[in-house]
């Protein structure tokens, strides 16, 4: 059985854009629950989540690259 990657790049750009809102939800909760332990991390863990939201919202349009990271 082979595996078609750009269908798969496809399917998960689609997943993505149509639950981008939930994820970034679920990245905020991290973030607090992650502060409310870690608090002298915090500066830390916001650009985590910063860089997290960036890397999201370029995939969810498909404008992401293998390899590249969300700088």
């Amino acid at each position: 059985m082979a595996i078609n990657l750009h269908q798969l790049k496809t399917m998960a750009q689609d997943m993505l854009s149509k639950n981008s809102d939930k994820i970034e939800q679920g990245l905020d909760k991290a973030s607090s629950m992650a502060k409310s332990r870690f608090g002298k991390q915090s500066d830390k863990i916001d650009t985590a989540t910063r860089k997290a939201k960036s890397f999201l919202q370029k995939n969810a349009r498909g404008n992401g690259r293998p390899g590249q990271s969300g700088r």
